[in-house]
């Protein structure tokens, strides 16, 4: 079983749309949507949802009134003032470090699991698909992301597929790490702009520190030419595969739209060079 990760270093560069496309270009492979704080991968799929896990992430305190001697503990010691004045826990603000658990007298504190958000098993006209989504202003999408992947090696299992290709999160943080670390291949996808330069160059500087093999991608490699010389360059001194550029095109909006991927909804030169790139990854996978 193999794992390839798309991921850009920032969001709007035309991952998702890519890993799309694979797919719909993938004869035997599970997808991976690890961008648990944006999911976006179930707006072209549109996958049937079989089963539904609640997931939790960090932890809550929660007061026992019946216990509680109003001493308020709790709330000189609090650095967050995640204790209101009737001594109720204001869940936005508690970070779940339980020092009021510690130091309440009289035990009346504990921290509980933290509803944080969902993780999906569904089935897609791909394929098998495991998705997550995380609640607004919770933590923890590394340990979510980390589910996601298991569950899709679960899924790799049970149906002997051949690939698991994962839509990665945007950054080069911790849910960033979660998804590409242990996987076969990584492809960045990236464009000709400074910020998306410097991004690729900070994606690729991650997965040289965790010993992933990485190639890139041009997206909209021709509303700069300047720009994409200088990314060709810099990869060729890096020792980094260029493995495609795609031109500028709405057909990735437009194929949106009708919740289709590129490959089902035109056979243009978008799409011709997504195909492209697909040839190639997989050869580099095998």
């Amino acid at each position: 079983m193999k794992q390839l990760t798309i991921i850009s270093g920032k969001g709007g560069t035309g991952k998702t749309t890519i890993t799309a496309a694979f797919a719909s270009l993938a004869k035997n492979a599970v997808l991976a949507d690890c961008d648990v704080d944006a999911p976006d991968l179930h707006l072209i799929l549109n996958p049937d949802i079989k089963e539904t896990v609640e997931f939790s992430g960090l932890k809550i305190a929660t007061i026992d009134k019946e216990k509680c001697t109003d001493c308020g503990k709790c709330t000189d010691y609090c650095r967050f003032d995640a204790v209101d004045e009737d001594f109720n826990i204001v869940k936005e603000r508690c970070e779940g470090c339980g020092v009021c658990e510690y130091v309440c007298p009289v035990e009346a504190i504990h921290l509980v699991d933290r509803k944080s958000g969902f993780a999906y098993i569904s089935e897609t006209r791909f394929g098998p698909m495991s998705h997550a989504v995380l609640n607004t202003a919770e933590e923890a999408s590394g340990k979510l992301i980390t589910l996601v992947r298991n569950n899709a090696r679960v899924l790799a299992n049970k149906f002997n597929t051949d690939l698991i290709i994962i839509d990665g999160p945007p950054g080069i943080g911790c849910p960033v790490i979660s998804a590409v670390s242990g996987v076969n291949l990584v492809l960045i996808v990236t464009e000709p702009t400074l910020s998306g330069i410097h991004d690729m160059e900070r994606i690729l500087s991650v997965a040289s520190h965790f010993s992933v093999p990485a190639v890139v991608c041009i997206n909209k490699f021709d509303i700069n030419p300047g720009n994409t010389q200088l990314i060709e360059t810099y990869c060729t001194e890096k020792g980094i595969d260029v493995v495609g550029r795609i031109p500028y095109d709405e057909t990735a909006t437009m194929a949106m739209i009708q919740e289709m991927t590129v490959v089902e909804y035109s056979n243009n030169e978008f799409s011709d060079n997504v195909k492209k790139i697909w040839e190639k990854i997989w050869r580099k996978l095998k």
